[in-house]
Protein backbone atom coordinates (compact mmCIF):
# COMPACT_ATOMS: atom_id res chain seq x y z
CA UNK A 1 0.00 0.00 0.00
CA UNK A 2 1.26 3.31 -0.96
CA UNK A 3 1.18 6.41 1.31
CA UNK A 4 -0.08 9.95 -0.11
CA UNK A 5 2.23 13.19 0.26
CA UNK A 6 -1.19 14.56 2.22
CA UNK A 7 0.42 17.57 4.28
CA UNK A 8 4.35 16.95 4.29
CA UNK A 9 6.64 19.04 3.78
CA UNK A 10 9.92 19.16 2.75
CA UNK A 11 12.12 21.01 5.09
CA UNK A 12 15.43 20.85 3.65
CA UNK A 13 16.41 19.38 0.23
CA UNK A 14 18.78 16.66 -0.17
CA UNK A 15 21.99 19.00 -0.76
CA UNK A 16 21.74 21.60 1.78
CA UNK A 17 21.98 19.76 5.55
CA UNK A 18 25.66 20.12 7.25
CA UNK A 19 26.97 19.47 10.81
CA UNK A 20 25.36 23.04 12.45
CA UNK A 21 21.90 20.86 11.44
CA UNK A 22 22.66 18.31 14.36
CA UNK A 23 19.71 17.79 16.64
CA UNK A 24 17.11 19.42 14.25
CA UNK A 25 13.97 17.60 12.70
CA UNK A 26 13.84 17.38 9.08
CA UNK A 27 12.18 15.98 6.15
CA UNK A 28 13.56 15.27 2.86
CA UNK A 29 11.43 14.29 -0.88
CA UNK A 30 13.55 12.50 -3.16
CA UNK A 31 14.39 9.03 -5.05
CA UNK A 32 16.07 6.09 -3.66
CA UNK A 33 19.76 6.20 -4.65
CA UNK A 34 21.39 3.29 -3.19
CA UNK A 35 20.17 0.58 -0.50
CA UNK A 36 22.76 -1.00 2.45
CA UNK A 37 21.17 -3.67 4.48
CA UNK A 38 23.31 -4.69 7.14
CA UNK A 39 20.58 -6.68 8.82
CA UNK A 40 20.34 -4.45 11.83
CA UNK A 41 20.69 -1.48 10.44
CA UNK A 42 19.77 -0.01 6.76
CA UNK A 43 21.59 2.75 5.09
CA UNK A 44 19.19 4.72 2.20
CA UNK A 45 21.17 7.55 0.29
CA UNK A 46 18.26 10.03 -0.86
CA UNK A 47 18.60 12.27 -3.99
CA UNK A 48 17.17 14.91 -5.69
CA UNK A 49 18.25 17.52 -7.91
CA UNK A 50 20.56 19.40 -5.07
CA UNK A 51 22.22 16.76 -3.45
CA UNK A 52 22.08 12.84 -1.85
CA UNK A 53 21.80 12.14 2.35
CA UNK A 54 22.53 9.23 3.93
CA UNK A 55 19.63 8.37 5.80
CA UNK A 56 19.70 5.63 8.90
CA UNK A 57 17.08 2.96 9.43
CA UNK A 58 17.35 1.60 13.31
CA UNK A 59 14.94 -0.89 14.36
CA UNK A 60 16.01 0.97 18.46
CA UNK A 61 14.56 4.13 16.84
CA UNK A 62 11.36 3.16 15.13
CA UNK A 63 11.22 -0.94 14.14
CA UNK A 64 7.94 -0.54 12.08
CA UNK A 65 9.47 2.08 9.88
CA UNK A 66 12.61 -0.09 9.68
CA UNK A 67 10.49 -3.19 8.43
CA UNK A 68 9.44 -0.67 5.82
CA UNK A 69 12.79 0.20 4.77
CA UNK A 70 13.27 -3.26 3.92
CA UNK A 71 11.08 -2.77 0.93
CA UNK A 72 12.81 -0.31 -0.29
CA UNK A 73 14.53 -0.55 -3.74
CA UNK A 74 16.21 2.21 -6.25
CA UNK A 75 13.89 4.71 -7.51
CA UNK A 76 11.04 4.51 -5.26
CA UNK A 77 10.14 7.64 -4.36
CA UNK A 78 10.17 8.41 -0.82
CA UNK A 79 9.78 10.72 2.05
CA UNK A 80 11.48 10.50 5.40
CA UNK A 81 11.93 12.12 8.53
CA UNK A 82 14.06 12.45 11.75
CA UNK A 83 17.29 13.68 13.32
CA UNK A 84 20.42 15.07 12.12
CA UNK A 85 23.19 13.97 13.20
CA UNK A 86 27.38 14.32 12.91
CA UNK A 87 28.98 11.41 11.86
CA UNK A 88 31.71 9.62 13.19
CA UNK A 89 34.54 11.17 11.49
CA UNK A 90 35.85 7.99 10.46
CA UNK A 91 32.55 7.22 8.62
CA UNK A 92 32.52 11.23 7.20
CA UNK A 93 32.10 10.81 3.26
CA UNK A 94 34.05 13.45 1.65
CA UNK A 95 32.63 12.83 -2.13
CA UNK A 96 29.23 14.41 -0.89
CA UNK A 97 28.57 17.79 0.39
CA UNK A 98 26.05 15.95 2.63
CA UNK A 99 28.75 14.18 4.21
CA UNK A 100 29.27 14.77 7.68
CA UNK A 101 25.72 13.99 8.64
CA UNK A 102 23.03 11.67 7.83
CA UNK A 103 19.49 11.29 9.39
CA UNK A 104 17.97 9.00 11.92
CA UNK A 105 14.69 8.19 10.30
CA UNK A 106 11.37 7.45 12.59
CA UNK A 107 8.87 7.71 9.68
CA UNK A 108 8.99 6.60 6.29
CA UNK A 109 6.11 7.25 3.31
CA UNK A 110 7.27 5.32 0.19
CA UNK A 111 4.94 7.57 -2.18
CA UNK A 112 5.29 5.83 -5.32
CA UNK A 113 7.70 2.41 -6.51
CA UNK A 114 9.76 1.78 -9.12
CA UNK A 115 10.72 -0.85 -11.82
CA UNK A 116 13.73 -2.01 -11.95
CA UNK A 117 16.18 1.06 -14.15
CA UNK A 118 18.08 -0.48 -17.62
CA UNK A 119 20.91 1.23 -16.54
CA UNK A 120 22.31 2.60 -12.93
CA UNK A 121 21.12 6.19 -12.25
CA UNK A 122 24.96 7.29 -11.87
CA UNK A 123 27.41 9.21 -13.64
CA UNK A 124 29.74 6.53 -14.49
CA UNK A 125 28.11 4.33 -16.77
CA UNK A 126 30.26 4.19 -20.10
CA UNK A 127 29.30 0.90 -20.41
CA UNK A 128 25.79 1.54 -21.34
CA UNK A 129 24.97 2.23 -25.13
CA UNK A 130 23.81 5.65 -25.79
CA UNK A 131 20.82 4.51 -27.72
CA UNK A 132 19.50 2.62 -24.47
CA UNK A 133 20.08 5.87 -23.15
CA UNK A 134 17.98 8.00 -25.13
CA UNK A 135 15.24 5.30 -24.90
CA UNK A 136 14.45 6.21 -21.23
CA UNK A 137 15.90 9.47 -21.48
CA UNK A 138 13.30 10.55 -18.94
CA UNK A 139 15.58 8.21 -16.31
CA UNK A 140 18.95 9.47 -17.97
CA UNK A 141 18.32 12.67 -16.69
CA UNK A 142 17.83 11.87 -13.19
CA UNK A 143 22.23 11.32 -13.18
CA UNK A 144 23.83 14.36 -11.42
CA UNK A 145 26.04 14.84 -14.16
CA UNK A 146 23.15 15.65 -16.59
CA UNK A 147 21.48 17.53 -14.25
CA UNK A 148 24.26 20.15 -13.56
CA UNK A 149 24.41 20.34 -17.55
CA UNK A 150 21.09 21.84 -17.77
CA UNK A 151 21.41 23.69 -14.78
CA UNK A 152 24.27 25.32 -16.46
CA UNK A 153 22.40 25.58 -19.53
CA UNK A 154 19.60 27.85 -17.68
CA UNK A 155 21.91 30.24 -15.95
CA UNK A 156 23.58 30.57 -19.09
CA UNK A 157 20.43 31.79 -20.86
CA UNK A 158 19.59 34.02 -17.55
CA UNK A 159 22.40 35.74 -17.52
CA UNK A 160 21.91 36.81 -21.15
CA UNK A 161 18.48 37.74 -20.77
CA UNK A 162 19.60 40.02 -17.75
CA UNK A 163 22.70 41.70 -19.41
CA UNK A 164 21.25 42.25 -22.33
CA UNK A 165 18.02 43.37 -21.05
CA UNK A 166 20.60 46.20 -19.10
CA UNK A 167 22.22 46.57 -22.77
CA UNK A 168 18.28 48.07 -23.47
CA UNK A 169 17.61 44.91 -26.21
CA UNK A 170 13.90 43.67 -26.23
CA UNK A 171 12.90 40.18 -26.50
CA UNK A 172 10.62 39.60 -29.44
CA UNK A 173 9.32 36.80 -30.74
CA UNK A 174 9.50 35.52 -34.43
CA UNK A 175 7.04 32.91 -36.36
CA UNK A 176 7.85 29.51 -36.09
CA UNK A 177 5.39 28.61 -39.30
CA UNK A 178 6.82 31.06 -41.99
CA UNK A 179 8.16 30.69 -45.70
CA UNK A 180 10.23 28.37 -47.50
CA UNK A 181 13.25 30.10 -49.06
CA UNK A 182 15.92 27.11 -49.83
CA UNK A 183 18.67 28.84 -50.10
CA UNK A 184 21.16 27.18 -47.15
CA UNK A 185 20.44 23.66 -45.77
CA UNK A 186 17.00 22.17 -46.28
CA UNK A 187 13.93 23.11 -45.25
CA UNK A 188 11.76 21.44 -42.22
CA UNK A 189 8.02 21.37 -44.60
CA UNK A 190 4.49 22.01 -42.71
CA UNK A 191 1.84 21.21 -45.31
CA UNK A 192 -1.21 23.56 -44.72
CA UNK A 193 -4.47 21.88 -43.98
CA UNK A 194 -6.81 24.66 -45.12
CA UNK A 195 -4.44 25.51 -48.18
CA UNK A 196 -3.79 22.01 -49.79
CA UNK A 197 -0.93 21.82 -51.98
CA UNK A 198 1.36 24.62 -50.11
CA UNK A 199 3.96 24.40 -47.26
CA UNK A 200 4.98 26.48 -44.36
CA UNK A 201 8.84 25.95 -43.31
CA UNK A 202 10.07 26.02 -39.99
CA UNK A 203 12.55 28.69 -39.56
CA UNK A 204 16.07 27.93 -39.94
CA UNK A 205 16.82 31.13 -38.24
CA UNK A 206 14.56 34.40 -37.43
CA UNK A 207 16.93 35.87 -39.37
CA UNK A 208 14.91 38.22 -41.87
CA UNK A 209 12.18 38.99 -39.60
CA UNK A 210 14.79 40.46 -37.22
CA UNK A 211 15.96 42.71 -39.59
CA UNK A 212 12.20 43.52 -39.87
CA UNK A 213 11.97 44.61 -36.40
CA UNK A 214 15.08 46.82 -37.38
CA UNK A 215 13.11 48.27 -40.18
CA UNK A 216 10.01 48.59 -37.30
CA UNK A 217 12.32 50.51 -34.78
CA UNK A 218 12.82 48.39 -32.02
CA UNK A 219 16.68 49.21 -32.64
CA UNK A 220 17.98 46.23 -29.66
CA UNK A 221 16.43 42.88 -30.36
CA UNK A 222 17.61 39.53 -28.45
CA UNK A 223 15.42 36.09 -28.73
CA UNK A 224 16.59 33.06 -27.65
CA UNK A 225 14.86 30.64 -30.03
CA UNK A 226 14.42 27.15 -31.26
CA UNK A 227 15.08 26.72 -35.13
CA UNK A 228 15.62 23.75 -37.34
CA UNK A 229 17.45 22.44 -40.22
CA UNK A 230 17.03 19.01 -42.40
CA UNK A 231 20.75 18.15 -42.51
CA UNK A 232 23.31 15.22 -42.00
CA UNK A 233 23.83 15.09 -38.18
CA UNK A 234 26.96 14.61 -36.11
CA UNK A 235 27.97 15.10 -32.24
CA UNK A 236 27.97 18.93 -32.70
CA UNK A 237 24.78 19.44 -34.80
CA UNK A 238 20.85 18.44 -34.34
CA UNK A 239 17.93 19.23 -36.31
CA UNK A 240 16.78 21.48 -33.99
CA UNK A 241 18.76 23.46 -31.98
CA UNK A 242 18.56 26.69 -29.94
CA UNK A 243 19.97 29.80 -30.84
CA UNK A 244 20.83 33.09 -29.01
CA UNK A 245 19.57 35.61 -31.85
CA UNK A 246 20.09 39.60 -31.42
CA UNK A 247 20.08 42.16 -34.10
CA UNK A 248 21.30 46.07 -33.68
CA UNK A 249 20.26 49.44 -35.25
CA UNK A 250 22.86 52.01 -36.04
CA UNK A 251 26.12 49.88 -35.21
CA UNK A 252 29.20 48.86 -36.68
CA UNK A 253 31.10 45.27 -36.63
CA UNK A 254 33.18 46.94 -33.35
CA UNK A 255 29.81 47.65 -31.88
CA UNK A 256 28.27 44.04 -32.46
CA UNK A 257 32.31 42.66 -31.03
CA UNK A 258 31.89 44.96 -27.79
CA UNK A 259 28.26 43.50 -26.54
CA UNK A 260 29.04 40.06 -27.37
CA UNK A 261 32.42 40.08 -25.70
CA UNK A 262 30.68 41.57 -22.19
CA UNK A 263 27.94 39.23 -22.56
CA UNK A 264 30.95 36.56 -22.94
CA UNK A 265 32.32 37.26 -19.69
CA UNK A 266 29.76 37.56 -18.05
CA UNK A 267 29.24 33.71 -19.08
CA UNK A 268 32.34 32.39 -18.72
CA UNK A 269 32.00 33.62 -15.24
CA UNK A 270 29.47 30.72 -14.45
CA UNK A 271 32.52 28.28 -14.42
CA UNK A 272 34.87 30.25 -12.94
CA UNK A 273 36.55 31.30 -16.08
CA UNK A 274 38.10 35.57 -16.40
CA UNK A 275 37.85 36.12 -20.13
CA UNK A 276 38.25 39.88 -21.02
CA UNK A 277 37.96 41.68 -24.45
CA UNK A 278 38.75 42.85 -26.74
CA UNK A 279 38.86 39.02 -28.02
CA UNK A 280 41.95 38.41 -30.59
CA UNK A 281 40.83 38.80 -34.35
CA UNK A 282 41.84 36.58 -37.41
CA UNK A 283 41.23 37.20 -40.85
CA UNK A 284 39.33 34.87 -42.96
CA UNK A 285 42.44 34.40 -44.95
CA UNK A 286 44.87 34.15 -42.16
CA UNK A 287 42.99 31.37 -40.77
CA UNK A 288 43.04 29.31 -43.72
CA UNK A 289 46.55 29.78 -44.68
CA UNK A 290 47.96 29.06 -40.95
CA UNK A 291 45.51 27.26 -39.45
CA UNK A 292 43.69 25.07 -42.14
CA UNK A 293 40.19 26.11 -40.84
CA UNK A 294 37.67 28.87 -40.51
CA UNK A 295 37.11 27.74 -36.78
CA UNK A 296 40.39 27.57 -35.70
CA UNK A 297 41.11 25.78 -32.44
CA UNK A 298 44.36 28.04 -30.64
CA UNK A 299 44.79 26.01 -27.87
CA UNK A 300 47.53 24.39 -29.02
CA UNK A 301 50.54 26.04 -31.71
CA UNK A 302 51.46 24.66 -34.28
CA UNK A 303 50.46 25.77 -37.69
CA UNK A 304 50.89 26.00 -41.43
CA UNK A 305 53.53 27.23 -43.21
CA UNK A 306 53.94 27.68 -46.74
CA UNK A 307 56.95 26.20 -48.25
CA UNK A 308 56.30 27.27 -51.72
CA UNK A 309 59.41 29.29 -52.28
CA UNK A 310 62.07 27.24 -51.08
CA UNK A 311 60.12 24.31 -53.00
CA UNK A 312 60.50 26.24 -56.49
CA UNK A 313 63.80 25.33 -57.39
CA UNK A 314 64.24 22.52 -55.42
CA UNK A 315 64.99 19.00 -56.81
CA UNK A 316 62.14 17.16 -56.24
CA UNK A 317 60.19 17.59 -59.19
CA UNK A 318 56.84 17.29 -57.70
CA UNK A 319 57.06 20.52 -54.95
CA UNK A 320 59.02 22.06 -58.18
CA UNK A 321 55.96 21.16 -60.88
CA UNK A 322 53.21 21.89 -58.13
CA UNK A 323 54.69 25.40 -58.06
CA UNK A 324 55.02 26.42 -61.40
CA UNK A 325 51.13 25.35 -61.78
CA UNK A 326 50.23 27.87 -59.15
CA UNK A 327 49.73 25.20 -56.57
CA UNK A 328 51.56 25.41 -53.27
CA UNK A 329 53.88 23.34 -50.97
CA UNK A 330 53.20 23.58 -47.61
CA UNK A 331 53.73 21.89 -44.19
CA UNK A 332 53.45 21.64 -40.77
CA UNK A 333 55.93 20.55 -37.95
CA UNK A 334 54.78 18.02 -35.53
CA UNK A 335 56.69 18.22 -32.01
CA UNK A 336 58.07 15.59 -30.42
CA UNK A 337 57.00 13.24 -33.40
CA UNK A 338 60.18 12.18 -35.29
CA UNK A 339 59.23 8.38 -33.33
CA UNK A 340 56.19 7.86 -35.50
CA UNK A 341 56.83 5.00 -37.41
CA UNK A 342 56.34 4.97 -41.19
CA UNK A 343 53.15 2.71 -41.36
CA UNK A 344 52.13 5.88 -38.91
CA UNK A 345 52.46 8.54 -41.44
CA UNK A 346 51.25 6.22 -44.59
CA UNK A 347 48.00 5.41 -42.51
CA UNK A 348 47.68 9.62 -42.41
CA UNK A 349 48.47 9.75 -45.55
CA UNK A 350 45.01 7.43 -46.53
CA UNK A 351 42.99 9.15 -44.13
CA UNK A 352 43.66 12.72 -46.22
CA UNK A 353 43.92 10.87 -49.53
CA UNK A 354 40.38 9.75 -49.23
CA UNK A 355 38.65 12.77 -47.40
CA UNK A 356 40.83 15.04 -49.05
CA UNK A 357 41.64 14.21 -51.98
CA UNK A 358 45.66 15.31 -51.71
CA UNK A 359 47.88 13.40 -53.91
CA UNK A 360 50.19 12.79 -51.14
CA UNK A 361 51.99 12.76 -47.87
CA UNK A 362 55.69 13.77 -47.91
CA UNK A 363 58.08 13.48 -44.61
CA UNK A 364 61.12 14.48 -43.07
CA UNK A 365 62.43 13.42 -39.55
CA UNK A 366 64.77 15.07 -37.59
CA UNK A 367 66.53 12.40 -35.44
CA UNK A 368 69.07 11.85 -33.06
CA UNK A 369 71.41 11.53 -36.22
CA UNK A 370 70.08 13.78 -38.09
CA UNK A 371 67.53 14.14 -40.80
CA UNK A 372 65.47 11.84 -42.79
CA UNK A 373 63.22 10.77 -44.96
CA UNK A 374 62.53 9.50 -48.58
CA UNK A 375 62.57 13.19 -50.03
CA UNK A 376 65.81 13.92 -48.03
CA UNK A 377 68.05 12.87 -50.84
CA UNK A 378 65.83 14.90 -53.21
CA UNK A 379 66.39 18.58 -51.32
CA UNK A 380 69.86 17.98 -49.59
CA UNK A 381 70.59 18.87 -45.79
CA UNK A 382 70.68 22.30 -46.38
CA UNK A 383 67.15 23.21 -47.79
CA UNK A 384 65.94 20.40 -45.40
CA UNK A 385 67.36 22.42 -42.09
CA UNK A 386 65.71 25.50 -43.46
CA UNK A 387 62.71 24.09 -43.75
CA UNK A 388 62.82 23.22 -40.19
CA UNK A 389 63.92 26.42 -39.19
CA UNK A 390 60.70 28.02 -41.08
CA UNK A 391 58.26 26.03 -39.39
CA UNK A 392 60.43 26.63 -35.63
CA UNK A 393 61.11 22.85 -35.36
CA UNK A 394 64.11 21.27 -33.22
CA UNK A 395 65.50 17.88 -33.24
CA UNK A 396 62.98 14.91 -32.72
CA UNK A 397 59.98 16.68 -34.87
CA UNK A 398 58.77 15.43 -37.44
CA UNK A 399 57.97 17.95 -40.80
CA UNK A 400 54.48 16.51 -42.72
CA UNK A 401 53.93 18.27 -46.70
CA UNK A 402 51.45 18.35 -49.08
CA UNK A 403 51.49 19.86 -52.17
CA UNK A 404 48.88 20.72 -54.49
CA UNK A 405 45.97 24.14 -55.49
CA UNK A 406 46.10 25.94 -51.60
CA UNK A 407 42.47 25.21 -50.53
CA UNK A 408 42.66 21.79 -50.87
CA UNK A 409 45.97 21.75 -49.68
CA UNK A 410 45.13 23.79 -46.41
CA UNK A 411 42.01 21.92 -45.74
CA UNK A 412 43.91 18.84 -45.46
CA UNK A 413 46.71 20.39 -43.19
CA UNK A 414 44.26 21.84 -41.06
CA UNK A 415 42.57 17.85 -40.41
CA UNK A 416 45.69 16.78 -39.79
CA UNK A 417 46.86 19.64 -37.54
CA UNK A 418 44.06 18.70 -35.30
CA UNK A 419 44.28 14.83 -35.40
CA UNK A 420 48.51 15.65 -34.45
CA UNK A 421 47.02 17.85 -31.93
CA UNK A 422 44.51 14.88 -30.08
CA UNK A 423 47.79 11.81 -31.13
CA UNK A 424 50.43 14.50 -29.54
CA UNK A 425 48.24 15.47 -26.62
CA UNK A 426 49.20 19.08 -27.29
CA UNK A 427 45.67 20.46 -26.60
CA UNK A 428 45.42 21.89 -23.13
CA UNK A 429 41.29 20.67 -22.59
CA UNK A 430 41.30 22.76 -19.56
CA UNK A 431 41.88 26.09 -21.50
CA UNK A 432 39.22 28.29 -23.24
CA UNK A 433 40.15 29.93 -26.73
CA UNK A 434 37.97 32.63 -27.98
CA UNK A 435 38.14 34.53 -31.23
CA UNK A 436 36.69 36.37 -33.76
CA UNK A 437 37.12 35.74 -37.63
CA UNK A 438 36.61 38.90 -39.65
CA UNK A 439 36.99 39.45 -43.34
CA UNK A 440 34.88 36.11 -45.22
CA UNK A 441 34.81 36.00 -48.81
CA UNK A 442 30.61 37.45 -49.84
CA UNK A 443 30.37 34.50 -52.30
CA UNK A 444 31.66 31.04 -53.16
CA UNK A 445 31.44 29.30 -56.42
CA UNK A 446 29.03 26.32 -56.29
CA UNK A 447 30.83 24.39 -59.08
CA UNK A 448 28.06 21.96 -59.17
CA UNK A 449 25.31 24.49 -59.71
CA UNK A 450 27.84 26.60 -62.06
CA UNK A 451 26.84 29.97 -60.01
CA UNK A 452 27.88 32.15 -56.55
CA UNK A 453 26.23 30.96 -53.30
CA UNK A 454 26.18 33.02 -50.15
CA UNK A 455 29.34 31.91 -47.48
CA UNK A 456 26.91 33.10 -44.82
CA UNK A 457 23.29 33.76 -46.12
CA UNK A 458 21.91 36.66 -48.81
CA UNK A 459 21.77 39.31 -47.01
CA UNK A 460 25.42 39.56 -45.61
CA UNK A 461 26.43 43.65 -46.61
CA UNK A 462 29.64 43.50 -48.45
CA UNK A 463 33.00 45.69 -47.46
CA UNK A 464 32.10 49.10 -48.55
CA UNK A 465 35.34 49.22 -50.82
CA UNK A 466 33.99 45.82 -52.04
CA UNK A 467 30.60 46.79 -53.37
CA UNK A 468 31.49 47.99 -57.27
CA UNK A 469 32.69 44.50 -57.64
CA UNK A 470 29.64 42.80 -56.74
CA UNK A 471 28.63 43.10 -60.47
CA UNK A 472 31.90 42.91 -62.16
CA UNK A 473 33.99 40.18 -59.96
CA UNK A 474 31.71 38.91 -56.88
CA UNK A 475 34.17 35.54 -56.65
CA UNK A 476 36.69 38.65 -54.96
CA UNK A 477 34.00 41.22 -52.52
CA UNK A 478 35.15 40.44 -49.13
CA UNK A 479 31.27 40.31 -46.30
CA UNK A 480 30.91 42.27 -43.18
CA UNK A 481 30.65 39.15 -41.50
CA UNK A 482 32.41 37.82 -38.62
CA UNK A 483 32.32 34.47 -36.27
CA UNK A 484 32.86 33.79 -32.84
CA UNK A 485 34.89 30.66 -32.52
CA UNK A 486 35.73 28.70 -29.03
CA UNK A 487 38.28 25.94 -28.75
CA UNK A 488 37.50 25.12 -33.04
CA UNK A 489 34.00 25.29 -32.73
CA UNK A 490 31.76 28.07 -33.96
CA UNK A 491 29.56 29.20 -31.31
CA UNK A 492 28.30 32.39 -33.27
CA UNK A 493 28.08 33.67 -36.75
CA UNK A 494 26.61 37.23 -37.77
CA UNK A 495 27.65 40.22 -40.08
CA UNK A 496 26.39 43.63 -41.35
CA UNK A 497 23.44 43.43 -42.84
CA UNK A 498 22.36 44.71 -46.39
CA UNK A 499 19.91 47.89 -45.45
CA UNK A 500 19.47 49.22 -49.18
CA UNK A 501 17.13 48.11 -51.69
CA UNK A 502 19.24 48.39 -54.57
CA UNK A 503 22.04 46.25 -52.71
CA UNK A 504 20.16 43.62 -51.90
CA UNK A 505 18.61 43.46 -55.51
CA UNK A 506 22.21 43.55 -56.99
CA UNK A 507 22.98 40.67 -54.20
CA UNK A 508 20.59 39.02 -55.57
CA UNK A 509 21.49 38.86 -58.85
CA UNK A 510 25.14 38.05 -57.84
CA UNK A 511 23.26 35.17 -56.80
CA UNK A 512 21.82 34.46 -60.17
CA UNK A 513 17.96 35.23 -58.92
CA UNK A 514 15.89 37.10 -61.72
CA UNK A 515 14.07 40.13 -60.39
CA UNK A 516 11.00 37.92 -60.64
CA UNK A 517 12.53 35.40 -58.59
CA UNK A 518 13.82 37.70 -56.04
CA UNK A 519 10.18 39.52 -55.56
CA UNK A 520 8.73 36.21 -55.05
CA UNK A 521 10.89 34.83 -52.53
CA UNK A 522 11.68 38.34 -50.71
CA UNK A 523 10.09 40.39 -52.25
CA UNK A 524 8.64 41.39 -48.51
CA UNK A 525 12.13 42.20 -47.01
CA UNK A 526 12.74 44.49 -50.54
CA UNK A 527 9.89 46.54 -50.19
CA UNK A 528 10.71 47.23 -46.23
CA UNK A 529 14.40 47.97 -47.18
CA UNK A 530 12.60 50.83 -49.01
CA UNK A 531 10.89 52.38 -46.46
CA UNK A 532 13.66 53.71 -44.18
CA UNK A 533 15.54 50.58 -43.04
CA UNK A 534 18.62 51.76 -40.70
CA UNK A 535 22.11 50.29 -40.89
CA UNK A 536 22.02 47.44 -38.64
CA UNK A 537 24.02 44.21 -38.04
CA UNK A 538 24.05 41.47 -35.45
CA UNK A 539 24.37 37.70 -34.66
CA UNK A 540 23.31 34.61 -33.55
CA UNK A 541 25.20 32.31 -31.15
CA UNK A 542 24.20 28.32 -30.65
CA UNK A 543 23.19 28.21 -27.09
CA UNK A 544 23.36 24.54 -27.38
CA UNK A 545 27.04 24.37 -28.27
CA UNK A 546 28.23 26.68 -26.03
CA UNK A 547 26.81 24.83 -23.08
CA UNK A 548 28.06 21.85 -24.45
CA UNK A 549 31.81 23.51 -24.68
CA UNK A 550 31.76 24.92 -21.03
CA UNK A 551 30.57 21.56 -19.51
CA UNK A 552 33.17 19.79 -20.62
CA UNK A 553 30.57 17.07 -22.80
CA UNK A 554 31.65 16.22 -26.00
CA UNK A 555 28.23 16.09 -28.20
CA UNK A 556 25.31 18.31 -27.62
CA UNK A 557 23.32 15.29 -26.97
CA UNK A 558 24.46 15.54 -23.15
CA UNK A 559 23.03 19.58 -23.13
CA UNK A 560 19.70 18.64 -25.04
CA UNK A 561 17.17 17.41 -22.78
CA UNK A 562 15.25 15.29 -25.19
CA UNK A 563 18.10 14.89 -28.60
CA UNK A 564 17.97 12.71 -31.86
CA UNK A 565 20.16 10.53 -32.87
CA UNK A 566 22.22 10.73 -36.15
CA UNK A 567 19.71 9.59 -37.80
CA UNK A 568 17.19 11.81 -36.76
CA UNK A 569 15.42 9.48 -34.65
CA UNK A 570 14.07 9.93 -31.35
CA UNK A 571 14.56 7.10 -29.49
CA UNK A 572 12.28 7.25 -26.99
CA UNK A 573 9.16 8.54 -28.89
CA UNK A 574 10.04 6.48 -31.68
CA UNK A 575 9.66 9.55 -33.65
CA UNK A 576 9.55 10.25 -36.82
CA UNK A 577 6.75 8.06 -37.00
CA UNK A 578 3.86 7.33 -40.14
CA UNK A 579 0.20 8.85 -39.28
CA UNK A 580 -2.86 7.87 -40.58
CA UNK A 581 -4.68 7.85 -43.72
CA UNK A 582 -7.14 10.08 -42.35
CA UNK A 583 -4.66 12.67 -41.52
CA UNK A 584 -2.79 12.38 -44.55
CA UNK A 585 -5.99 12.91 -46.95
CA UNK A 586 -7.33 15.68 -44.48
CA UNK A 587 -4.11 17.29 -45.71
CA UNK A 588 -4.11 16.84 -49.33
CA UNK A 589 -0.86 14.33 -49.17
CA UNK A 590 0.22 10.77 -50.95
CA UNK A 591 3.08 9.19 -49.75
CA UNK A 592 4.62 7.51 -52.75
CA UNK A 593 6.48 4.22 -51.66
CA UNK A 594 9.99 3.96 -53.08
CA UNK A 595 11.20 0.60 -54.02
Amino acid sequence: MLDHLGSLKRTHDCGALRPENDGNRVTLLGWVAKRRDLGALIFIDVRDRYGVTQVLFNPEIAEDVHNKAKTLRSEFVIAVSGIVRKRDPKTVNAKLATGEIEIYADQLHILNTAATPPFPIEDNIENVGEELRLKYRFLDLRRPKLQNNFILRHKIALTVRNYLDQQNFLELETPMLTKSTPEGARDFLVPSRVQKGRFYALPQSPQIFKQLFMVSGFERYVQITRCFRDEDLRADRQPEFTQIDMEMSFVQREDVFAILEGMMTRIFQLVGEDIQGPFPQLSYAEAMNRYGSDKPDTRFGVMIEDFSEAARTCGFKVFSDTVSHNGVVKGLCAPGAAGKSRKDIETLETWLKKDFGISGLAWLKWGDEGFSGPILKFLGEELVSQLFAQAGGKQGDLLLLVAGPNERTCQALGALRLQLGKDLQLIDESKFAILWVVDFPLLELDAEAGRYVALHHPFTSPLDEDLEKLESNPGEVRAKAYDLVLNGFEIGGGSIRIHRRDVQSAMFKALGLSPEEAQEKFGFLLDALSFGAPPHGGIALGLDRITMILSGEKSLREVIAFPKTTSATCMMTESPSEVSVHQLLDLGIQVLRQG
